[in-house]
């Protein structure tokens, strides 16, 4: 039977420990070339934007394939769609449409960088940015280490608090919002960058020796 599920169905803390587990599993597949892993395709609407098309599998105990697309046209709500089926009878096994997918998936590749790249007594965490990315990116930071606070800086001064508010709530642990990107990072452990900025917005001299940084954001020239 094929499961259909959508963003309301993608909540718990829980989700995103299975997210980084998943993650490693799939690097590891990459490593000893067990990942089908083409690169991304673009169906340009002119005008307007793009679908974007991520496709491939994972061969291995229980071989799995499937495609994501997302559209970049302009408009207040954007949407996904992730289908998956067994590589080895065709099933098709699920379908999840929204937007939290996404963002999970991308929280989680950078839950494995700290599990594995971060300092094991890592506690503190700074958070440049207020978004989707930087929450799910700090909730996966917190589903690896065992953190005692977080600071967080953004631009407005609203959705910082906001942020604040929201994720020690959610994650149990001193979140507070912070004046400036300097004063967000100092001390850190760990900083996490998830802005659209195409500029820099800290400066080495802000970060300190054994510090990790995950940074998500503008990945083409164009921004």
């Amino acid at each position: 039977m094929t499961k259909i599920l959508k963003d309301e169905d993608l909540v718990g803390s829980v989700l995103m420990v299975v997210a980084i587990d998943a993650l490693e599993t799939a690097f590891l597949a990459r490593a000893g070339n067990r990942l089908i892993s083409p690169p991304r395709h673009h169906v340009s609407v002119p005008d307007r934007g793009d679908l974007v098309f991520t496709v491939g599998g994972i061969l291995g105990e229980k071989p799995l394939a499937g495609f994501r697309v997302y559209e970049t046209f302009d408009g207040a709500e954007h949407s996904q769609i992730v289908a998956v089926w067994s590589a080895d009878d065709a099933s098709l096994k699920g379908i999840i449409l929204g937007e939290r997918l996404g963002n999970l998936r991308t929280g989680a590749i950078g839950g494995l960088a700290v599990r594995h790249l971060s300092a094991p007594d890592a506690r503190i965490v700074g958070i440049l940015g207020s978004g989707a990315q930087a929450r799910t990116q700090l909730a996966a930071a917190a589903a690896v280490r065992k953190l005692d606070r977080a600071r967080v800086y953004s631009r407005d001064e609203r959705n910082r608090a906001a942020f604040a508010t929201e994720m020690q709530h959610a994650l149990g642990i001193e979140v507070e919002p912070a004046g400036s990107a300097s004063e967000a990072v100092d001390g850190a452990d760990i900083v996490i960058c998830a802005t659209t900025s195409r500029t820099p917005i800290i400066h080495a001299r802000d970060l300190k020796p054994g510090m990790h940084v995950n940074t998500v954001g503008p990945k083409t020239r164009a921004g």
